[in-house]
């Protein structure tokens, strides 16, 4: 079978234990931003081959802050992919975002300090648009493949990725909710903003485990509270993951897939060729290969 994917699926381990998965195959990419979170699983799923890439590696070894963000984006564009749907725990700092449901939000808060947002360093600059950080038509897919999947969801709102590893305090978290934040995470930046340097759609199922620490009729969050909502969940994000790789056009372009067309500011003449070659897999069709 090919080694190569249009579509990928970063997430847990247990996302592409599904038997509906066939022509199973793991293999490691080579990257120049060292080794991804744990091998490539590709496999075929409605007649249509898809990569799975659990976040943090098998048996959960990479804290938030190092996730090997750029290596597993950089590894996935090698592969072809085009499409990239994100699985993520979450709290909730709304009301009416209970546990146990799942939302796809439309904008982010990157509150993290410690992590390698970008591809682009001295050499070749590029200022990629992200205002509208996900992708609304990948979104749109999600929010209707959760649906027929039988799960609670909600579409938009603002996720604000803190650093972690810890919870967030109830100061914070209160805070958090003046400034006008829905959900709570860990993970989702910069794996969002690489995605779109690398010209990628991206979208995200937040699975809602918790009320972070804000309410004050709710225990503060726990692992043990996250496990148990994500293991609940886990048949509903399985199906989810199915329907929506069925409905994605594999031949679809989004305004995201030709993010760089305005972004790349350097002058051709001054991009050295050992950068061209580094990034070849990002940057290669605006540079004649």
């Amino acid at each position: 079978m090919s080694n190569q994917a249009r579509i990928a699926v970063i997430g847990g381990s247990g996302l592409y234990n599904m038997a509906e998965i066939s022509d199973r195959t793991s293999l490691r990419v080579p990257t120049p931003f060292g080794e991804t979170s744990a091998e490539i699983t590709l496999g075929t799923l409605r007649g249509k081959r898809v990569a799975f890439l659990p976040r943090h590696g098998i048996g959960h070894v990479h804290t938030p802050t190092t996730v090997p963000y750029r290596a597993n984006i950089y590894a996935l564009k090698s592969l072809g992919v085009r499409f990239i749907i994100g699985v993520n725990a979450c709290g909730s700092l709304r009301e009416d975002y209970a546990p146990g449901h799942i939302v796809i939000p439309d904008q982010v808060f990157d509150y993290t300090t410690h992590r390698d947002r970008s591809f682009f360093e001295d050499g070749l600059v590029a200022h990629v648009s992200v205002a509208d950080p996900y992708s609304p038509e990948l979104g749109s897919i999600l929010v209707e493949a959760v649906r027929a999947s039988g799960g609670t969801v909600h579409y938009g709102g603002t996720f604000l990725i803190e650093e972690g590893p810890r919870f967030s305090t109830r100061a914070e978290s209160h805070i958090f909710r003046q400034w006008g934040c829905s959900l709570i995470g860990m993970t989702t930046c910069p794996e969002v903003f690489l995605a779109r340097e690398a010209e990628i759609a991206y979208a995200t199922m937040a699975h809602v485990t918790d009320y972070d620490s804000w309410h004050h009729s709710e225990a503060p969050v726990t692992v043990e509270m996250v496990i148990q909502t994500l293991h609940h969940n886990v048949e509903i994000a399985q199906k989810a993951i199915a329907a929506a790789v069925e409905a994605i056009d594999e031949a679809a372009v989004y305004p995201c897939h030709n993010a760089l067309q305005t972004a790349l500011i350097t002058d051709r003449t001054r991009v050295a060729p050992e950068m061209i070659e580094k990034l070849r897999p990002i940057v290669g069709r605006y540079f004649g290969s």
